[in-house]
Parts: structure tokens; C-alpha cells; sequence
């Protein structure tokens, strides 16, 4: 029996395009393409965050669209957890 799109494994990337606007979907898919998109942030140093919740509500954004305004809080709270653990490895690497 093959997997339907909710079985997959399924993958979303966001990018500021603009800096005074949203974030926008750079990249979705699901599969084989959703590797794709985790494979190529990771071997770009981007950092990959697993959170199935808010990746189904990101995959219903079209490709190049601003996130919706009901995704603002809790993707500005992910961004911000990500620039802590980012200074934090930072001065780790400078000790």
C-alpha cells in the first residue's frame, strides 16, 4: 500500500526575502523532495527544526507567499530560540 502526502515525511523552508516582511516559503515537499530540502540546509549549515504541527500549517502557504499573520508568534519564538543557541554555540567556539 503506498503512503498517502500525511504519511510522508514532509519538509517546509522559510526565508526572509525583505527584511521589514514576513517570512516567505522558499522550498515544500514531501519525500524524496522533503529529504532534498532537509539534506541541502544541513549540509549548508542551515539549522533544521522538527515540528510536524506547524509544518502541515506551513505546507498550505504556496511556494513564495508570506506565512500567514496567525504564524508570526510562534515563528518569531522559533527564530528567537535559534539565535540563542546560535550565540551560545558562538562563544562555546570562542572559548
Amino acid at each position: 500500500m503506498s503512503e498517502t502526502p500525511d504519511e510522508r515525511r514532509r519538509a517546509v523552508a522559510l526565508a526572509y526575502q525583505d527584511p521589514s516582511a514576513a517570512p516567505v516559503v522558499v522550498a515544500k515537499g514531501y519525500g524524496e523532495l522533503a529529504e532534498r530540502i532537509v539534506s541541502t540546509a544541513k549540509s549548508d549549515g542551515i539549522f533544521v527544526h522538527d515540528a510536524p504541527e506547524l509544518v502541515a500549517l506551513l505546507m498550505q502557504v504556496d511556494l513564495d507567499a508570506q506565512i500567514p499573520p496567525m504564524l508570526y508568534q510562534v515563528i518569531a519564538e522559533l527564530l528567537a530560540w535559534l539565535y540563542d543557541l546560535e550565540r551560545e554555540e558562538a562563544a562555546t567556539r570562542a572559548e
